[in-house]
């Protein structure tokens, strides 16, 4: 999943614990990247209880890491839904996906342009 400001697209960690932040935008999951963490507005969902963005989406819920507040995320009758919402920002942030994951798939396996 790439950052949900600038698209680049997270690699595989170096050990320990990684640069890169959750958050929740719209009652969808993203990631920040390091670059895009240092922005002073970066325009995610706050807690209703006590107002802080560390907050997670998972299974239809919305649940601050500060306070432990859990609430309902929003359904599709009531607003945008947590899989449209991603997967529609996915498809414009990630221009030339395939074209990554093919020439990745040629290094690997060893194939040639155009073989």
């Amino acid at each position: 999943m790439p950052c949900y400001r600038c698209g680049v697209r997270q690699t595989d960690p170096v050990r320990g614990a990684s640069p890169w932040r959750r958050g929740v935008r719209r009652q969808s999951q993203v990631l920040i990247c390091p670059a895009c963490q240092r922005e002073h507005d970066l325009d995610l969902d706050h807690c209703g209880a006590c107002g802080s963005t560390m907050l997670i989406c998972r299974l239809g819920e919305v649940e601050c890491r500060s306070c432990g507040s859990v609430r309902l995320a929003q359904s599709a009758e009531s607003g945008p839904s947590l899989v449209s919402a991603g997967a529609h920002g996915l498809s414009e942030r990630a221009p030339g996906l395939s074209e990554e994951v093919e020439a990745a798939l040629n290094r690997v396996l060893g194939r040639h342009p155009g073989s």
